[in-house]
């Protein structure tokens, strides 16, 4: 079977909103990729990691830069035929003061680790779903404020350009899925669904 890698953070690990927990394989959107790929000779690696960035390093979790792991990781699960790439939430943070175009810088950096494991992989560079207004307040995530907000709304227009320029392929979370209302900032099971066949449909 062919393999394809699907490297992001919780979204891809399949956080269950407002809490530690995570959806069953079934749930998560590499989960309902995998089921549907299948018939076309294609088996997904899942590698999501709650905290994940493209470049920064978290002060507070260690193994966070997905820039130190992915060139392990594509050699430890090769042959790949494909990499699904979506990263860029966590750079919001406020801990990190990062503009759309330096976390662009983040996944374009990725994009070339991927090319040196192998010129021919196929990439499908995702932009992640926005922040929720409010994601900063009280009783959810203090780690992004407005700014967060703002700077995920721009990471669509910076990613699509970055992926033109490398010629990868290229899908917005952010169109067909929306952060749950439970915590702002994670799918919830139908935001899963719908990523699922987004991505499906892009690269089947």
């Amino acid at each position: 079977m062919k393999q394809i890698l699907c490297f992001g953070d919780s979204n891809t690990y399949g956080l269950i909103p407002g809490t530690k927990e995570r959806y069953p394989w079934e749930v998560r959107w590499t989960g309902i990729l995998g089921e549907k790929i299948k018939e076309k000779g294609f088996q997904v690696v899942e590698e999501g990691l709650c905290g994940r960035t493209t470049v920064f390093e978290d002060e507070l979790r260690e193994n966070r830069r997905g820039v130190s792991v992915l060139p392990m990781l594509l050699e430890s699960h090769a042959p790949l035929e494909k990499v699904v790439l979506m990263l860029g939430t966590n750079d919001c943070k406020t801990t990190y003061q990062a503009s759309a175009e330096v976390i662009g810088k983040g996944i374009e950096k990725l994009i070339h680790q991927i090319k040196a494991a192998d010129e021919n992989l196929e990439i499908l560079v995702v932009s992640p779903i926005l922040l929720a207004e409010g994601v900063g307040e009280e009783g959810f995530d203090p780690e992004f404020n407005q700014e967060s907000v703002e700077t995920s709304k721009r990471l669509k227009r910076v990613y699509q350009q970055i992926a033109d320029r490398n010629g990868c392929k290229f899908l917005a979370a952010s169109d067909y899925a929306k952060p749950s209302e439970a915590d702002r900032e994670h799918l919830d099971e139908t935001g899963h669904k719908q990523l699922a066949e987004a991505v499906y449909q892009k690269i089947a």
